[in-house]
């Protein structure tokens, strides 16, 4: 018997033109119908990629958009967060869409942006 783990590798490299042929040899020589091995290969695909991507985020960058009605206090903010001089961070603020911080935890992504909200700017988690 074949090696199930080659086989579901080969499975989930098909191109759709394979993908295809395959499900007519399936139909014509085992009565399987395309609809159904066409599931099966993509649900396969699908679930490989779908954990690979859910494991390989781990660095985020928070993102202002926009500094709403309380500049003064964003870009206070911003210098704490940052280390930032005052000129530095009024021009970070004043070019939103700007990055504040990048490459960093879920955790310290997630404080950043409930103490810039908390401020009076809009932020994006990426």
């Amino acid at each position: 018997m074949a090696n199930i783990a080659e086989l579901a590798e080969q499975l989930v490299d098909l191109t759709i033109r394979e993908a295809n042929e395959l499900a007519q040899l399936l139909e014509t020589q085992y009565g399987i119908a395309p609809a159904a091995a066409a599931v099966t290969v993509a649900s396969a695909a699908g679930a490989t990629d779908g954990a690979e991507q859910a494991e390989e985020q781990t660095e985020f960058t928070v993102v202002l958009t926009s500094f709403g009605s309380k500049k003064i206090g964003v870009i206070k903010e911003v210098r704490a967060i940052t280390g930032l001089g005052l000129k530095d961070a009024k021009a970070l603020v004043d070019g939103v869409p700007n990055e504040v911080k990048e490459n960093i935890s879920k955790d310290e992504a997630e404080d950043i942006r409930s103490r810039l909200e908390a401020a009076g700017g809009e932020v994006q988690v990426r």
